[in-house]
């Protein structure tokens, strides 16, 4: 059983705890759902996923609900996709999914925009983001799609790739250059539905890891002025401020992993035996475990601490949401590498618990922001911070 002691800890409220608990029972119930690796029966199970996590109603805090648009709650998130990692990947990819897909329509859209958000938290639309392209991955600015002003409408053209739920969502948040600037300046968001004329997919992308992720094509792509997200030019700020919410998310993510790479190592380890003995008395392997507990607990610490500052008012948690994810995604790479050799041969043996997590984990480390480019803002962040304090004394 997974450590549930950090519910107490002064992060939460006893809602999040009520969350928790009662989630962790769903997922007992009904995680890990049996899914093959094929691209037609990872789209079914990740449309199954979502539909049955709406019906459960634990879609509902991945959007603001648009009768009562309260900030959306990062704790209830990352308490969530940590609990849906430890049990199932593709069940956290599938949650996941709809808050980032939709997190540009809760944080900056109209209230028309607003009304896909009642099939999103209801599992009955799929969602995606669509930030990446061929030659911009982690610098947003370098973006090449084009979205150009032609009267009531905007003509899109250009490609997308890496689209989580790319070939399966029924609508895109889109992000393209409407040219009001250079840079980071001139790029708008667009709410574009999956059957827009134009809007094809290009290619079906398959990773070591299994989820639904595709190359998008965008050919005089069609759109009424009203698609518009937030106001032309605030693409780049509205990306950010999406990604600020749900950046702590993914160490989430990462954290559920590591628990559950844990969890397996202590069970592994306590029975078996080795040269006579159990596994567990051995100080190699102790240290192992030792150094397991410490980095989820590292981990957890940073997580929730930006997901609570968040909650509690903070404008931006650049900061603290890139340590969060940098150091949640990186040692929980190290915690499950430590797992896989805890484990001997079982441990790279296919279909193993342990030899998937080994998998999910990678991708954590690049999505969102990669892992040196975190540290590239943490620096930044940092000496911001000391330039102002320095200014002020």
């Amino acid at each position: 059983m997974a450590d549930r002691s950090f519910l107490t800890w002064p992060f939460f409220e006893d809602r999040h705890r009520d969350h928790a608990e009662r989630l962790e029972a769903w997922c007992a119930a009904n995680l890990p759902a049996a899914h093959g690796e094929s691209v037609e029966e990872v789209d079914a199970a990740c449309r199954r996923l979502v539909a049955t996590l709406g019906e459960g109603g634990w879609l509902r805090p991945t959007a603001v609900d648009p009768a009562d648009p309260q900030p959306i709650d990062v704790r209830t998130l990352c308490v969530t996709r940590e609990t849906l990692a430890r049990h199932d990947g593709l069940a956290d990819f599938a949650f996941a999914m709809q808050g980032l897909g939709t997190g540009a329509i809760s944080l900056f859209g109209s209230a028309q925009q607003r009304e896909w958000l009642n099939r999103t938290r209801a599992g009955k639309a799929l969602a995606a983001f669509a930030l990446s392209e061929p030659r911009s991955g982690s610098d947003v600015a370098n973006m090449d799609m084009a979205a150009v002003r032609d009267g009531d409408h905007y003509v899109l053209n250009g490609e997308k790739t890496w689209i989580s739920n790319g070939g399966i969502a029924d609508v895109y948040c889109v992000f393209a250059r409407t040219g009001e600037a250079p840079g980071a300046k001139g790029l708008s968001c667009f709410l574009v539905p999956a059957d827009t004329p134009g809007l094809s997919v290009a290619e079906r992308i398959q990773v070591i890891a299994p989820h639904p992720l595709a190359r998008l094509s965008f050919e005089d792509a069609r759109l009424p002025a009203s698609t518009l997200i937030g106001k032309a030019g605030e693409g780049f700020r509205i990306a950010m401020s999406v990604l600020d919410t749900f950046r702590p998310t993914v160490g989430a993510a990462a954290l559920g992993f590591a628990r559950r790479a844990l969890d397996e190592s202590l069970a592994r380890a306590s029975g078996r035996e080795l040269f006579g003995a159990p596994m567990a008395d051995l100080q190699m392997v102790q240290g192992h475990l030792a150094d397991m507990a410490l980095d989820v607990d590292a981990s957890a610490l940073l997580v929730y601490r930006a997901a609570w500052a968040k909650d509690s008012g903070a404008a931006r948690i650049t900061r603290e949401a890139a340590m969060a994810k940098l150091h949640a995604t990186d040692r929980a790479q190290a915690v499950i590498d430590a797992a896989v050799q805890l484990h001997g041969g079982d441990g790279v043996k296919k279909g193993h618990i342990v030899e998937s997590l080994y998998r999910e984990i990678r991708a954590l480390r690049i999505y969102e922001g990669a892992s040196d480019v975190q540290k590239v803002v943490i620096a930044r962040q940092t000496m911001g911070a000391f330039d102002a304090g320095a200014v002020r004394s």
